[in-house]
């Protein structure tokens, strides 16, 4: 029987039986009580030192471990200790780049925050220097007012960072975008081009004056956005194109009635009288042309871009202004002056009409040198009576003559040289009202030309007639305007 501690029985090899040993790292005797005992691998000569040199041997009950020195690595049973390599140059480059990252994403912000702030400031500088603060002051004191302080990014979303497939159209005063904002309203955003000083200074209270113009055949202004250097103006968005792409733009430009013309001119005439007459205070537009009367799928005409606006002066100083404007449609007086006045838009109303009549273009650098400018190639074809030869031929046979010349006599007065003896918008959209109601009216359609001239003449029999259709025209002056007639 085994009876050491740390024994164990094994199967006799010679015959029935069994035979006691020690455990595997004891040594002694197994029969008698703690007859094995630990054998000291590390110091018993009878062993070769069981770890490799320059590894420690250290003695353990029934083993031992081997562990190399200090500061050294390895495997110390079987391998080689060797000299642990520095750490402290790994640690020094990790440190570095670690400093070196945080500098730079230290710089990087404060960079960052000082481009913010001093973005920031241009806005806020660019923002004053426009009157934007005026205008917000102004803003907040009138209820109701429906005008925007757009964000500059507001615009770049709308317009896809202005991107050039959204280019509605390109001119003296700048580019107008299409864009759609947040609310899914449709506009057009027009970036302007550079103003002068006192158009910097006035620009806030002049917006705010176009934002109060309400009248169906002026494009709605609903807001700007003035903290960039020039700034840029977002207007309701009209689908159908120009007058002049209407006209001039199309194979069959020249197909549209008698009565459409007559419409679209009556309409146009009316806007600008209302900005002349009853805006507070009133607004010289500074560019009308056709590219600038915007036309809906109605045919109604919208009065646009009043980049080259200007509020009525005060004073004498207050007229002159640089020319700017539309070669072809400038008024020649203002040409000769500097002096913008409310006549300066009637006679380039004048030219509108000329086109409406002609479908011919108001400057046609192809022509021959006595037609190039459709202003004086007009004039020239009254005084040699010789209208009919520049007349659209379709509206020759749609309409009697004798109304024609009427359109064409007010163009007349329109395009006079000296701009006190041109009629006032108002003037002009009378006239042109009167007129169309005749060419809606059965006199104007059924009677022969020398019936009609003699009932325009106010030839003895028909003046009650007359009367009675001025009386008319009179009363439904106010109501077709859609303001009341000062009395």
């Amino acid at each position: 029987m085994c009876v050491s501690s740390n024994s164990k029985c094994v199967d006799s090899s010679n015959g029935p039986g069994y035979l006691c040993n020690c455990s595997r790292g004891y040594d002694g005797n197994p029969y008698v009580p703690d007859g094995c005992q630990d054998v000291n691998e590390c110091d018993d000569t009878r062993f070769k030192y069981p770890c490799s040199v320059p590894g420690t041997c250290v003695n353990t009950a029934g083993g031992f471990l081997c562990s190399c020195p200090d500061k050294t690595t390895g495997n110390a049973y079987t391998g080689t200790c060797e000299a642990k390599k520095s750490l402290l140059g790994v640690y020094m480059a990790v440190g570095v780049s670690v400093g070196l990252v945080v500098v730079v994403v230290a710089t990087s912000c404060a960079y960052m925050f000082h481009q913010k702030r001093s973005l920031a400031a241009v806005k806020q500088r660019y923002f004053r220097q426009h009157g934007g603060l005026l205008l917000f002051e102004e803003m907040k004191s009138k209820q109701g007012l429906s005008f925007t302080l757009f964000t500059k990014e507001e615009l770049e979303e709308a317009t896809d960072k202005f991107d050039e497939r959204n280019v509605l159209g390109k001119g003296g005063n700048g580019t107008v975008y299409k864009g759609a904002l947040k609310d899914k309203r449709l506009v057009a955003i027009k970036k302007c081009k550079l103003i002068n000083e006192r158009q910097e200074k006035e620009f806030g209270k002049e917006m705010l004056i176009l934002s109060q113009v309400n009248h169906r055949s002026v494009v709605r202004l609903y807001g700007c956005c003035l903290e960039v250097e020039v700034p840029m103006l977002v207007y309701q968005f009209i689908p159908n194109g120009t007058l002049y792409q209407l006209i001039h733009g199309r194979p069959h430009g020249s197909r549209i009635s008698f009565t459409t013309r007559l419409k679209i001119a009556h309409e146009t005439a009316e806007a600008l009288a209302y900005l002349h007459s009853w805006a507070s205070p009133p607004i010289i537009h500074g560019d009308v042309k056709s590219p600038n009367i915007l036309i809906d799928e109605d045919y109604t005409a919208k009065v646009a871009d009043f980049g080259a606006s200007a509020l009525a002066p005060t004073d004498e100083d207050q007229f002159v202004t640089f020319v700017q404007g539309t070669y072809g449609y400038l008024d020649p007086e203002y040409m000769q002056t500097s002096k913008l006045t409310s006549k300066s838009d009637v006679y380039s109303f004048g030219v509108v009409l000329l086109e409406l009549l002609t479908c011919k273009k108001a400057m046609n650098l192809q022509a021959l040198e006595e037609e190039k400018k459709l202003s004086s190639h007009f004039l020239l074809a009254m005084s040699e009576n010789r209208l009919d030869e520049i007349l659209d031929e379709q509206i020759k046979g749609e309409q009697s003559i004798e109304l024609i010349e009427q359109v064409a006599e007010l163009a007349k007065q329109c395009l006079e040289m000296a701009s006190e003896k041109r009629p006032s918008m108002r003037e002009v959209a009378e006239e042109l009202d009167r007129v169309r109601k005749l060419s809606q009216h059965p006199w104007g359609q059924e009677t022969s030309d020398e019936e009609l001239k003699a009932l325009l003449a106010g030839s003895p029999g028909t003046c009650s007639e007359i009367e009675l259709s001025n009386a008319y025209v009179s009363m439904t002056d106010s109501a077709y305007l859609g303001v009341q007639s000062p009395r």
